[in-house]
């Protein structure tokens, strides 16, 4: 079964065992194109697990992903490696920069390895940090900027390539929040206006309310909401979720 024709990203009955346990138990959605879907749910709650599936990092035991209604789930690992060079990004809660290289450099990074020439790629790295308003880090290293710094270069490097879908796990994390707060504002901004698809990883509330439409994970399935933790059972479980 095909997904429908409005849907960029469509999962149906995705199952995922890791380390033993199922991290996915039978997850089905769709993504219209240039929507941004928060995934939202406590920490363990298979939020990761379902990004990395659809974006063909994970492979699932069990379902189904296609992507502009071409099927993830048969490619192989060289043709799922070129889709997520050509058409997806990634912002993990990590920058995970270079340290070799300085912050135009880690951001035109992707365009270069397409075989964009060095004056474009750098052209174009240098316009996102100043939109992520980091155009003064451009030539430092990662090791004298700040997390914060960091973190901006890292989805500078993301939206570069204007990929068709953007996924991002918690993509502010480790910042304060303030800063995360203004760099999702930027990050949503700049989606729309480049009609990016954008799927959201969040535990906090507030980041998800900048999405277009919100689903719930608990325990790896999906679920209407999170039930409200209370007592000391709630203490219990809300200690196992971090």
């Amino acid at each position: 079964m095909a997904p429908p024709d409005n849907d960029v990203l469509w999962a149906r009955s995705l199952h995922c065992a890791l380390g033993g346990s199922e991290a996915l138990s039978g997850v089905s959605l769709g993504v219209r194109e240039g929507e941004i879907l928060a995934v939202v749910g406590p920490r363990g709650s298979g939020k990761t697990t379902l990004l990395r599936c659809l974006s063909g990092q994970l492979v699932a035991q069990q379902g189904e992903v296609w992507f502009n209604s071409a099927p993830v789930h048969t490619l192989g690992p060289a043709q799922r490696e070129r889709l997520r060079r050509d058409r997806f990004g990634w912002i993990g809660p990590e920058p995970g920069l270079v340290p070799e290289l300085t912050g135009w450099e880690n951001t035109a990074l992707p365009l270069l390895l397409r075989g964009t020439s060095h004056r474009a790629a750098k052209t174009a790295a240098l316009e996102w940090l100043e939109r992520l308003d980091i155009g003064g880090c451009a030539r430092k290293r990662p090791h004298a900027l700040t997390q914060s710094q960091r973190q901006r270069i890292a989805i500078a490097r993301a939206l570069v390539t204007t990929p068709s879908v953007l996924f991002a796990d918690e993509p502010t994390a480790t910042l304060h929040r303030a800063d995360g707060a203004q760099v999702l504002r930027t990050l949503t901004a700049a989606a729309r206006s480049h009609d990016i698809t954008v799927l959201l990883a969040t535990h906090d509330g507030e980041v998800a309310a900048l999405a277009d439409r919100t689903i719930t994970l608990l325990d790896g399935r999906r679920v209407a909401a999170v039930p409200p933790a209370s007592g000391a059972e709630g203490v219990a479980a809300c200690s196992l979720s971090v």
